[in-house]
């Protein structure tokens, strides 16, 4: 691969999908709010609103201020912000701030963790003011909220926040990094207590075909294994011994030397080292995978089937195209309105900025800052230094207006923060695994203070999955069965997510069709949000374990299944591409349009191409 060129102009960056479009308004109610029955909470949090810092790169207003704040007329903040109507042009419309936009999907966030029977008066109380549920898909409701309904939205967060999870919950899905531990499988041995996890291991390409990438074989082309069930321990065990680097808030180490421009030097450069050559893959997998499902992010399972058969593409093989598909399919299920001018095979021209690569480049740049002893407040002043607020969603936005009223990791990530189980922990893990080749462990302990600023349950295991999984697959001779099993064996055993994940797996083994797989996997996790990292996690593990290696069956698998389609594709894409070691083994359709460049908000990465990436994150890797 050739050099990255020089920085090209910024290219507008593409949010999270439900941003793109306005819901319908629904009528305001007609009656007042009334008084709470039974009391609830005791108000919201203190005002310890800091003062913009130029580093933080924040303008207009505070991020998700509290009801006690009035709205502020300024520009939205990035594109993330959904454009209000004209009546409403004076308002900023922030999408995954609004306390009336929160209270239901924490109500739906209590059903899920065991809270919903204690959390029924709450509901009924907020129905009963006039609230509305969830937004199914965009990010905000299209009007302001009523400010009597604010307030109460407001009070109700804490209430809910204030209900604990029963005992079971908790011991099966546990915050505490020493329980975490607790129940990983004993190191080299028989499994101990409740921490084995019978999933698939190592072995299981199919008959007559090595693992590897085809790029053209269709999708329905053989007999799956059974996974073993047996009491051994999962492959990858024995590397899951604390590796000395606790996850708790240790200083970083002082003297690290400082990183300097991200982009090589101009002129020859030598042949790159092996672990170099393989990051670079990982690098190329990641954007591969990410734009291919920037397109359909939003669209229906349904509709991403028909978008691609309309085109000839199915079983999905190749990028997206509009070429060939009828207008009325296109008005039923419209492109990703931000996305679609830079992900279509007829226009990718590089790699346009996302947030499944940007956290990437952030965490890099940690690592570069502070070593792998970093802390989650570093996490949390280098996000306020080089993170712009309007390329945060969901809980990282959260999180980002947590620190600018004062909070402090971990309350970041549970103060009024329904999106504490999403997908967002999830994506900014590659880089703790690609740091740590064979280490699984140690990879889960540092994604995990990573996590912990903006996430608690789920949504910090699924962070802890695909870090040691990535490790694991940074071992000589690894395979995606055995990445996997190491993957799932730092998740605890009895929690949501890892039985979605080993259901993933075993349906993915069942049947040959993946269509098939997708349809059960839709059945059994379609009440969750399709940014929740359940059924987004399940959905990755079952694409990477049918594709058996194949880096365009892993992508295209993984973005077929619908959900949070781009951030799917990004993780498969770089896992299968570590595993595929070089990005001469990645086809080529994949890797031309991408011309080894990407466009990025974080500063001094923008126009840096992936082979420059790949050498620095193994400097990082090389730091002991």
């Amino acid at each position: 691969m050739t050099h990255s060129p020089p920085p090209r102009p910024y290219l507008r960056p593409s949010p999270r999908p439900d941003t793109d479009t306005p819901p319908t308004p629904d009528p305001a109610p007609p009656n007042p709010t009334p008084p709470l029955s039974p009391p609830v909470g005791t108000g919201p949090a203190p005002s310890t609103t800091r003062a913009h810092a130029p580093a933080a790169g924040l303008t207009g207003t505070v991020l998700g201020a509290s009801p006690a704040h009035a709205p502020v007329a300024a520009t939205p903040l990035g594109p993330g912000a959904d454009r209000a109507a004209p009546a409403d042009a004076g308002r900023v419309g922030l999408t995954w701030a609004q306390p009336e936009d929160l209270v239901g999907h924490e109500l739906r966030q209590a059903a899920e963790d065991g809270r919903g029977p204690a959390a029924e008066p709450l509901r009924r109380a907020w129905f009963a003011a006039g609230g509305h549920p969830a937004p199914p898909r965009a990010g905000a409701s299209p009007g302001p909220g009523r400010p009597e309904l604010r307030a109460l939205a407001d009070r109700l967060l804490t209430a809910l926040a204030a209900l604990p999870r029963p005992p079971s919950s908790t011991s099966a899905e546990p915050d505490p990094w020493p329980a975490i531990t607790a129940t990983w499988p004993s190191p080299c041995g028989p499994p101990g207590g409740t921490g084995a996890h019978p999933v698939a291991g190592p072995g299981t390409a199919a008959p007559g075909r090595p693992a590897g990438d085809s790029g053209t074989a269709p999708m329905e082309v053989r007999t799956r294994p059974e996974p073993p069930t047996g009491p051994e321990p999962p492959p990858g065990a024995c590397a899951l011994a604390p590796s000395g680097s606790a996850p708790g808030d240790v200083r970083p180490r002082t003297g690290a030397p400082p990183r300097g421009h991200p982009h090589p030097a101009a002129g020859g450069r030598t042949p790159p080292p092996p672990e170099a050559t393989r990051l670079e893959a990982a690098w190329v997998g990641r954007a591969v995978g990410c734009v291919l499902g920037k397109p359909v992010e939003k669209v229906p399972l349904a509709g991403i089937r028909a978008l691609a058969r309309a085109a000839g593409n199915w079983p999905l093989d190749d990028w997206f195209t509009a070429r060939g598909v009828p207008p009325a399919l296109l008005a039923a299920y419209p492109w990703n309105r931000r996305s679609a001018p830079t992900s279509l095979a007829e226009n990718i021209d590089g790699t346009p900025e996302d947030d499944d690569l940007n956290y990437p480049l952030l965490n890099l740049l940690l690592l570069q800052r502070h070593g792998r002893r970093f802390t989650s407040a570093d996490v949390a002043r280098l996000w306020l230094d080089e993170l712009p607020a309007g390329r945060t969603f969901t809980a990282e936005r959260i999180a980002y207006r947590n620190l600018l009223l004062g909070l402090e990791p971990p309350a970041t990530a549970t103060h009024h923060n329904p999106f504490r189980e999403w997908i967002g922990a999830l994506i900014r893990a590659d880089v703790h695994g690609w740091t740590h080749p064979g280490d699984p462990a140690g990879a889960a302990a540092q994604a995990y203070r990573d996590a912990t600023l903006t996430h608690t349950g789920n949504g910090v295991y699924a962070a802890l999955f695909v870090a040691a999984a990535t490790a694991a697959a940074g071992r000589p001779g690894a395979d995606v069965h055995g990445a996997l099993a190491a993957g799932l064996a730092v998740v605890p055993p009895r929690s949501r997510l890892a039985e979605a994940v080993r259901f993933g797996i075993r349906e993915a083994h069942a049947h040959r069709d993946f269509d098939e797989v997708a349809d059960r996997l839709h059945h059994r996790y379609g009440h969750y949000h399709w940014v929740h990292a359940v059924p987004n996690t399940a959905l990755i593990a079952a694409a990477l374990t049918h594709a058996d290696g194949d880096f365009t069956h892993s992508i295209c698998r993984a973005v077929s299944g619908g959900w949070d389609t781009d951030s799917n594709g990004a993780t498969a894409g770089a896992l299968a591409g570590l595993l595929a070691g070089s990005p001469d083994r990645i086809p080529h359709r994949w890797t031309a349009p991408l011309k080894n460049r990407l466009a990025t908000s974080v500063p001094g990465f923008d126009g840096i191409g992936f082979d420059a990436l790949a050498h620095l994150t193994a400097q990082e890797a090389a730091r002991s």
